[in-house]
């Protein structure tokens, strides 16, 4: 693999235009960021503040800097017109320079500068930016998403509500600022297995008659909470022990004091990157496409056209050495194990599933949630029982507490093969036809048990016969196996097969899976 030099990154796939050379360690870092008069951004107006700033940063970092070995840029996900503009720019120096060109992922590259500055090895990442948030892991040289927003990404929404009461852009800090003065209102908070979505939350806290400052706190308290509960799932499901905090928005002080509260109590590691690398910045972008460039990964020019929609699991990851997957490193399930709800106690016939308080959520929220959550899946258990549907047998129920019956059996998860998922298939579209959606369809709440799936952990379970609920269940699912196994085609089509022969609605709540999957993030 070849040792190359400096390498040059320009950053440009929204608001902020930035350039950074990078070798070793960052040589120089430059940003102009596009601020719009009124409002949000408007793409074309900061495509032309990008074009017209281009040389002035380019050139502020390119003076610091020895001869540039060769030239990165942000290839997406972003605005059409921002990443257009830059991946010109970076074209015609690579060309000037005679030096290779290489475009990189906006996401991908937020994790890497986030390796880098702290030590991260192999950890559960929250990207929390302004389009963006998802909770990512690295599996077989793919950056796999284990669940991401269904609408709009944490910082948009935190802009959206901002512009709503006339804060200045960006509306983060500003909501920060207010939030220390407020106190907890109930609002929405809306989880979807490892998902999550924000519009309702904004909407309710924008119609909201309590003072500001109560709504800007409660607004991020709830907000994190979503976060860091679904980052915690993700920790649950894959037996990692390091959380990596990314994205502007990981700046917030607020958030990483939940994270860590969280990562504290399940013994895990916190890495937050210094400020300079939270938000979207050139050295980011040079730091990567210079360990892509080591990696053999440059580019024919007529092949970088900006890609608006780039997701971070189309990226192949040549650079990084695959270990072992940490659920294989785990040693015999414990007697007593922890989840991301509750703490599960296994006895010979019973199981004893006790939802645990969390310390980073609000008192009241988390209250609230614990017995909404508790009574929900006792009745729905029983509902799907009913229906014929493979369940534990509910033995006795308190407000935070179930004792069932010990299924015993195969977790999913830890026998992936397409057998087992048409079962699920079949189990799903039963509980599907009953009008009844699982809300964490993990490979980790099924059971092989005589022939049979059997689904388990009915915590954010609902009535509904909705074709888009239904297709979220379906699309959790799907990405707990395009997340952890690269077999996953294989098995989404035996689980398809099971689903259809047992649900005559099975082919719309596919194809809206299929719309849920491909709507875009960036928004």
């Amino acid at each position: 693999m070849p040792d190359f030099g400096p390498v040059l990154g320009i950053e440009g796939t929204a608001w902020n235009l930035s350039a950074a050379v990078f070798e070793k360690d960052l040589i120089a870092l430059y940003s102009k960021p596009y601020t719009p008069v009124q409002g949000g951004i408007h793409p074309r107006e900061a495509a032309q503040h990008h074009a017209s700033a281009m040389k002035e940063v380019v050139s502020r970092v390119l003076s610091e800097a020895p001869a540039i070995s060769g030239v990165a840029f942000s290839m997406g996900p972003g605005l059409g017109p921002c990443l257009r503009t830059v991946a010109t720019a970076a074209r015609a120096l690579a060309h000037a320079l005679d030096v290779p060109l290489v475009g990189v992922n906006h996401c991908v590259a937020h994790v890497e500068i986030g390796r880098y500055a702290t030590g991260a090895q192999d950890p559960v990442v929250l990207y929390a930016s302004g389009a963006n948030t998802q909770v990512i892991g690295y599996l077989n040289r793919r950056y796999r998403i284990f669940g991401e927003t269904l609408d709009i990404g944490l910082g948009n929404a935190l802009d959206k509500f901002a512009r709503s009461k006339g804060l200045m852009h960006p509306g983060g800090p500003a909501i920060e600022e207010r939030a220390r003065a407020g106190r907890y209102i109930d609002l929405p908070y809306t989880v979807k297995g490892m998902d999550l979505a924000f519009s309702g939350l904004v909407s309710a806290a924008k119609d909201h008659p309590a003072p500001l400052e109560d709504v800007c706190f409660s607004l991020q308290e709830t907000a994190f909470a979503m976060c860091v509960e679904v980052t915690e799932r993700a920790l649950a499901h894959t037996g990692k022990d390091e959380v990596l905090l990314v994205g502007g928005v990981g700046v917030n002080r607020r958030l990483q004091e939940m994270l860590s509260q969280m990562c504290g109590e399940r013994g895990a590691t916190l890495h937050v990157p210094d400020r300079q690398y939270m938000g979207d910045n050139g050295a980011m972008i040079a730091y990567t496409g210079r360990v892509m460039l080591e990696a053999g990964c440059a580019m024919d020019p007529a092949e970088t056209r900006a890609n608006p929609s780039f997701r971070a699991d189309q990226v192949e990851v040549t650079w990084r050495e695959d270990g072992v997957p940490a659920r294989e490193r785990r040693e015999t399930a414990p007697a007593s194990a922890r989840g991301a709800e509750a703490v599960v106690t296994l006895m010979d016939e019973i199981v004893c599933k006790r939802r645990v308080r969390k310390p980073y959520r609000q008192p009241s929220l988390d209250s609230r949630l614990i017995a909404e959550r508790t009574r929900a899946e006792a009745r729905l258990i029983a509902m799907a029982r009913r229906q014929g549907i493979p369940t534990p047998v509910i033995r006795d129920i308190t407000p935070d507490t179930l004792v069932m019956e010990r299924v015993k059996g195969t977790l999913l998860r830890d026998d992936l093969v397409p057998e087992n998922l048409y079962l699920a298939g079949k189990t799903v579209g039963k509980l599907h036809s009953a009008g009844i959606v699982h809300g964490d369809l993990t490979t980790s709440n099924m059971i092989r048990r005589d022939g049979a799936c059997v689904l388990i952990d009915f915590g954010l379970a609902q009535v509904s016969g909705e074709v888009e609920t239904r297709g979220v269940d379906i699309h959790v699912l799907f990405q707990t196996l395009e997340s952890t196994t690269d077999e996953h085609p294989l098995l989404k089509e035996a689980f398809c097969k099971g689903y259809r022969e047992e649900f005559d609605g099975a082919d719309e709540v596919i194809a809206r899976e299929r719309e849920i999957e491909r709507r875009g993030r960036y928004l």
